[in-house]
């Protein structure tokens, strides 16, 4: 029975031989790695594959190598650098995912691989394990750490929204603040879903960072906001790029995205998390009619505490007015004791009458009669005794008085200082003349010493224009002298 197989002697040969009947030459290493190349390529032309990241990197050309492996099988994959730029999250190890693309050999290393062209993550648990694997490693470096956050201002000038300016999300925060406390915004136009949509939310945060401060287009609150939707409508709030730009951002920020059920990174980073875009309006601005109430209430406290010791002042007066004795009680006592003194007045002058008529009758009794009652009134009157000091008292007083003005007078007399050797010069009608100029005025002049007088002519007197007058003589100085020869 003839065979394929060569015999025992054939296999000894050395040399490769053509067999009988074998019209087949040898395949080349290449030609059979292309043959198999074409054959896989032609047979899965397109597959999606599901399974587990392994081994992820991304090469200096941008391209990205990994593997898919499930529990017993492990599938080499490359992705080309225009793909890779277009993926809608960062692939890492340990993320299941959902890989299209086609088979293809790698005749180099004599392996199949997946060309992947498109990349998703295998439902939306992987999604949420990518969130936490994500979450857990930014806030190990700290980026959500509460010391990070910063005080948002109480009323701010200029407010910064990072939105799509077509949605309905800017609309309401307009609103918002118009109703509240109506503030200047600028708005950031940005793409808040899909592709490039993490890249311009994070350029449009960091170009407000940007704006130098003292510009006045700097805002001074930053509002990043989103409508609601799935987690895949809001990924790109949980790209890195937007929470390292939100952490980093030195303006405060308020994280708006979703409603108040969803969650993003974005949330963390923020230095406060608004539930919906209307409620970010209503913490970034107060209401200014509740601001005006207040200082309504403010100016009327600060008006009372001004008031309130002039109140007070006036409520202590009025107590202590109440407290002083009425006019008509101080006065009654005084009152009373003029009624008194007065009927006492008209009863004395009353029995003085009724004296003086009993006198004038008994003046018209018997001499004898009048000469025994007046021998009694003299008994009586002799019996009493008159009290002088209460005249002698003034008339002393007076004579103190008296004595000091006379020895005032005595002290202050112009002939005192003539005691101690001092001159007094008078005028022929006896004036006083204390200086010079009156002095060469008078033809004569008297000198007056302590023990007498002395008749001087002066020099204008003295000359034979002028005829002297005959001094006055005195008993004490007969001789005359010139006073200014």
């Amino acid at each position: 029975m003839p065979t394929d197989f060569p015999s025992d002697a054939e296999d000894a040969s050395l040399v490769a031989k053509a067999r009988a009947g074998d019209n087949a030459e040898p395949l080349t290493v290449s030609e059979i790695s292309q043959a198999l190349k074409r054959t896989v390529e032609d047979r899965f032309g397109f597959v999606r594959l599901r399974g587990e990241l392994s081994g992820v990197k991304r090469a200096a050309s941008g391209h990205m190598y990994c593997a898919l492996k499930d529990e017993k099988a492990v599938l080499d994959g490359v992705m080309w650098r225009g793909n890779t730029g277009r993926l809608p999250f960062n692939p890492e190890d340990g993320l299941e995912v959902v890989a299209s693309g086609k088979l293809t050999t790698y005749p180099g290393r004599s392996k199949y691989q997946i060309v992947i062209e498109r990349m998703e993550l295998a439902g939306e648990g992987a999604l949420l394990a990518l969130l936490e694997k994500t979450r857990a490693r930014l806030q190990g470096e700290g980026l959500f750490a509460q010391e990070r956050k910063q005080p948002l201002p109480f009323l701010p000038r200029t407010i910064g929204v990072v939105t799509s300016p077509t949605g309905a999300v800017i609309r309401d925060i307009l609103h918002r603040l118009a109703d509240r406390f109506p503030s200047r915004v600028i708005v950031w136009p940005v793409l808040v879903q899909g592709q490039g949509a993490a890249e311009q939310v994070a350029g449009a945060v960091r170009g407000f960072s940007a704006i130098p401060e003292g510009h006045p287009d700097r805002p001074d609150l930053v509002i990043v906001a989103r409508g609601g939707g799935s987690i895949e409508d809001l990924w790109s709030f949980n790209e890195e790029v937007v929470v390292r730009a939100i952490a980093d951002c030195p303006i405060p920020t308020i994280s708006a995205v979703g409603h108040e059920t969803d969650t993003t990174l974005a949330d963390y980073a923020a230095d406060r998390r608004a539930p919906t875009p209307t409620a970010a309006a209503e913490i970034a601005v107060p209401v200014r009619a509740e601001l005006a109430a207040t200082l309504a209430d403010f100016a009327a406290r600060k008006k009372r505490a001004i008031l309130r010791p002039v109140q007070l002042g006036r409520e202590r007066l009025q107590a202590r007015t109440d407290r002083l004795p009425k006019r008509e009680a101080l006065l009654e006592p005084h009152a009373q004791r003029l009624d008194d003194l007065a009927e006492r007045l008209r009863r004395g002058l009353r029995d003085r009458a009724a004296q003086g008529r009993e006198q004038l009758s008994n003046l018209r009794l018997a001499p004898a009669a009048l000469h025994r009652n007046l021998r009694e009134a003299q008994r009586a009157l002799a019996g009493q005794k008159l009290a002088p000091a209460l005249v002698e008292r003034p008339l002393a007083e007076r004579r103190q008085r008296l004595a000091a003005l006379a020895r005032l007078a005595e002290q202050l007399h112009p002939d005192r200082p003539l005691q101690r050797g001092y001159v007094r010069v008078t005028g022929p009608d006896g004036r006083t003349i204390t200086d010079k100029a009156a002095a060469a005025k008078e033809t004569a002049l008297t000198l007056k010493f302590r023990d007498g007088e002395l008749d001087v002519a002066t020099a204008d007197a003295a000359s034979p224009a002028t005829p002297r007058r005959k001094p006055r003589q005195t008993r004490t100085a007969p001789k005359q002298d010139d006073l200014f020869g």
